[in-house]
């Protein structure tokens, strides 16, 4: 690692939908999207960005990540903040923002704005 602290690290995108159970109830299931690779960090609450979005300034993490192509079965205007979850090193994280600052596509970085939430279920 030559003197670097940490490194990139997996984190999971999970799609949340609401399902119905066998007793009529709704029920919260969890889909892995994709694994991305990246860095996570906390927000502080001194950031920059925070006079700009309220969703940013309630974040508690950000995960940066190398943009990503999704899969095929995936349609990309299904994958928005109010469905999405993160999983990152057993830890739970809703989705507040997802940003392409460069907007560029492949090549460009994803900005994950998180609030964590606790332990993640497996």
């Amino acid at each position: 690692m030559h003197g670097l602290i940490g490194g990139n690290i997996d984190a999971e995108l999970l799609l949340v939908e609401s399902k119905v159970n066998e007793i009529g109830e709704a029920v919260e299931q969890e889909t892995p999207v994709l694994t991305l690779s990246g860095w996570l960090d906390l927000s502080g609450s001194d950031s920059r960005y925070t006079t700009y979005n309220a969703k940013t300034e309630q974040s508690t993490h950000i995960f940066v990540a190398d943009w990503v192509q999704l899969p095929e079965n995936i349609v990309p205007e299904n994958i928005v903040p109010e469905n999405c979850r993160l999983r990152c090193g057993g830890k739970r994280y809703d989705v507040l923002d997802i940003d392409n600052p460069m907007e560029m596509g492949d090549g460009s970085q994803l900005e994950i704005y998180l609030r964590y939430t606790g332990g993640a279920a497996q």
